[in-house]
């Protein structure tokens, strides 16, 4: 099965991408725009792995407390356009846990350097245009396992497990 750890976006953060999207389309992209329900903020790609229990173990392994996450700027890596994430202390260190966990465990990921994005549109025609970028915020609680499935219209993302963040002693 194909999988990813991921963090799954508020309504709020998800609002103002789709804004953004439609933006894009009106000023005359075209490609495959991610569907609302598959945003999200992708931590460590597994890929093809047969059993999600070790990497729900690797996962379980990563402790945190919750964090801001906002939306910053948008940008391309050839014909995908993504917005970006404001630079996060919490958030890189919790990538660096994750993929040190899975390491240990000899799970295989995608060991390209982080770069913090949400995929607004695949295959995208054209340049990006100068467009404003919603602002959007949200606190990230938990982060998740994800199995990613081709279906008839386009991806299907399944959660195969979740780990909160843990609150601060009072």
């Amino acid at each position: 099965m194909r999988l990813f750890v991921a963090v799954a976006l508020s309504e709020a953060m998800k609002d103002a991408l789709i804004r953004a999207q439609n933006d894009l389309y009106d000023r005359g992209v075209r490609g495959n725009f991610t569907r609302e329900e598959n945003l999200h903020l992708t931590l460590a790609f597994i890929g093809e792995y047969p059993d999600p229990e070790p990497v729900l173990d690797a996962l379980a392994a990563v402790s945190f407390t919750p964090f801001p996450l906002a939306l910053e700027g948008m940008g391309c890596f050839g014909d995908l356009f993504w917005a970006g994430l404001a630079s996060s202390a919490p958030l890189l260190s919790v990538v660096r846990r994750l993929r040190r966990s899975l390491a240990e465990r000899e799970i295989p990921f995608d060991r390209k350097r982080f770069a913090p994005h949400v995929t607004l549109v695949r295959k995208a025609s054209g340049k990006l245009p100068g467009i404003e970028l919603p602002s959007a915020s949200m606190t990230v609680e938990s982060i998740s396992l994800l199995r990613s499935d081709r279906g008839r219209n386009g991806m299907i993302y399944t959660e195969l497990g979740t780990q909160r963040a843990q609150t601060a002693p009072d």
